[in-house]
């Protein structure tokens, strides 16, 4: 996996370092590293959505690349090129992404870029783990995207006619058939551990989301981060209303948080959405407002 071509020429980068980053618990995840062109500036860490394969974000970490950071990505266990067969009866939950696999990829950026600033960004479900992630503090900044808390009331109204279905019907149900969520199939998420499901479904159904099921022991885990956060959100954002941002980043008691919402009309597009931040031709749009947060000291 580690194999890659050189660039053919000074403005090119070399194709990303495909590597297995491995748990505290034993656990091998399929990571991709893309060098920096350039004297490095830093280094980010980019921390999936719920349902995301790493590839996902191959366009943001080249951009990154040739911006002059290391950029790594990983995809959660069960999850993406860490998948290994079937996930009937295998066990990993949300808090284990972050505790287990979201910790040993920052682990492994602070060893390849050893001495840099780090960036957390986090996609969707990447910015709610962070309390979970046990060497969060590695981060000298989090930028989270499209991350707010999943309480089924109160997600925009569209997705809301869904979920109700997705979380008393279809869930429990598909996870209890098949030993884990068959999404694929279903065209809905994606395949999930049933752990992963359970969880998730658990906070979704919480007005206060994960705090409101783990009560003050978690609120104590918000409360420990301090790194400064910027959220990046969309007004069209098809999963998260304002109200979904504006919840979970209150639960960051601790932290100096700064929102940040957009229109698609404030990026020159029609559309943004819940996932696209990460294409390609938004590439404008994060020079003009997501180096000065990789910048920022």
């Amino acid at each position: 996996m580690n194999a890659h071509a050189q660039p053919d020429a000074v403005t090119d980068l070399a194709p990303p370092e495909g590597r297995y980053v491995t748990t505290a618990d034993g656990t091998l995840l399929a990571a991709s590293w893309t060098r920096p062109l350039g004297p490095p500036r830093g280094a980010v860490l980019i921390v999936p959505a719920m349902g995301v394969p790493q590839r996902y974000y191959e366009a943001f970490a080249a951009w990154l690349g040739r911006e002059g950071f290391h950029a790594l990505t990983f995809d959660y266990r069960g999850m993406g090129a860490s998948r290994r067969g079937s996930l009937r009866g295998f066990d990993a939950d949300i808090v284990t992404w972050g505790e287990q696999d979201t910790a040993a990829a920052l682990d492994e950026l602070t060893r390849v870029a050893p001495g840099l600033p780090i960036t957390w960004i986090g996609h969707s479900l990447g910015g709610q783990i962070v309390p979970f992630t046990p060497n969060h503090g590695r981060a000298a900044r989090i930028v989270t995207v499209a991350a707010g808390s999943g309480y089924w009331k109160r997600n925009s109204p569209a997705l809301r006619r869904r979920v109700w279905l997705l979380w008393f019907g279809v869930a429990p149900v598909a996870t209890r058939l098949a030993g884990y969520f068959p999404g694929r199939r279903l065209g809905m998420v994606g395949d999930l551990p049933r752990g992963v499901l359970e969880q998730w479904r658990s906070w979704c159904l919480d007005e206060r989301y994960a705090v409101g099921v783990g009560g003050e022991p978690v609120q104590a885990l918000f409360d420990a981060v301090t790194t400064p956060i910027a959220s990046i959100s969309f007004d069209d954002d098809e999963m998260m209303s304002e109200w979904s941002i504006r919840s979970l980043h209150g639960f960051y008691r601790s932290a100096d948080v700064a929102l940040h919402r957009f229109s698609p009309a404030d990026l020159g597009r029609e559309r943004v959405g819940h996932f696209g931040f990460f294409r390609r031709e938004l590439e404008p749009f994060w020079r003009a407002r997501v180096l000065g947060e990789l910048a920022a000291r």
